[in-house]
């Protein structure tokens, strides 16, 4: 994947957002294109147009973070809007060595991570990276995506799992907010790692098979995936509710823990047990072997 195009189109789809009475400029006149313009922008950020039709194609070199900022601010992102354009630009930035595609061999699970997923007893838990391949997990992270398991491709991967497993759509009550979400977080990895060849290859895949994946893709759309509240329809077990928190492992940076509980004493919970039940009688294979 190209910085420059990254670059290009993530800001061209920001400021198009934006109509001018937003950003407290007045409007003259009818507009080709919907959103700010460029020289808009650059009034907002506090820079010459031409140095911001610049940054528009791409060429960051020299650039502070401080001029970043304020072309945030400019262009009203939020903190994962933010801290992808710093990507962005990091990424652009001229390095004197032309870029190799590079594919990154996936580490066997450490087990002391394993030991920690294996004793989440309470909880749907599983490792994750964020190409969202699924490396690990234990019995109900295995139990609760059991479908996303299925695949022969290993390792098993989740937003393969939402694009193209007719299954999904029934799996995730709110199909199309699995599917943004699933989207921004790759966009966001792409935008750490274009150079990443294990990305821009399922990004070929998924764009190559299906549209709706590539209308979302070209909204460039980025976001925290921290925590929340999600409603699966699991075909063991029925509707169920959870909780979901995102625990990053410090010691490596990529790797993610995904745990999903359930309100205590409620209806929820008693589903969770019975998904364990059906976890301990059913034999699923272990997310973590790749080929």
């Amino acid at each position: 994947m190209d910085p420059k195009t990254q670059v290009r189109e993530f800001l061209t789809s920001r400021r198009a957002r934006i109509a001018p009475e937003q950003a407290g400029l007045p409007s003259y006149g009818s507009r080709r294109v919907p959103g700010l313009r460029r020289e808009e922008v650059a009034v907002l950020a506090g820079v010459s147009a031409p140095y911001y039709t610049r940054l528009e194609r791409g060429d960051f070199s020299g650039v502070s973070d401080s001029v970043l900022d304020a072309l945030a601010r400019a262009l009203r992102l939020d903190d994962a809007e933010r801290a992808h354009l710093h990507d962005l630009a990091r990424a652009a930035r001229p390095s004197g060595v032309a870029p190799r595609q590079r594919r990154r061999p996936l580490k066997p699970v450490a087990g002391d991570v394993q030991q920690i997923l294996d004793a989440m007893t309470g909880a749907a838990a599983f490792l994750r990276n964020d190409r969202l391949d699924v490396l690990a997990g234990n019995p109900l992270g295995h139990a609760l995506y059991s479908e996303v398991f299925d695949s022969p491709i290993r390792p098993a991967n989740t937003i393969r799992y939402v694009f193209l497993d007719p299954r999904a759509q029934t799996f995730y009550h709110d199909w199309d907010n699995a599917a943004d979400d699933c989207v921004a977080v790759l966009r966001s990895a792409a935008g750490r790692n274009p150079h990443d060849r294990d990305v821009s290859d399922l990004v070929g895949e998924l764009s190559t098979q299906s549209e709706q994946f590539r209308t979302r893709w070209a909204t460039h759309n980025v976001r925290f995936h921290l925590n929340g509240v999600k409603r699966f329809h699991h075909p063991a077990v029925g509707d169920i509710t959870l909780n979901f928190n995102r625990l990053d492992l410090a010691a490596d940076p990529g790797l993610t823990i995904f745990t999903y509980t359930a309100q205590p004493h409620s209806c929820d919970e008693d589903t969770l047990k019975l998904l364990g039940s059906w976890a301990a009688t059913t034999d699923h294979a272990p997310a973590s072997k790749t080929s």
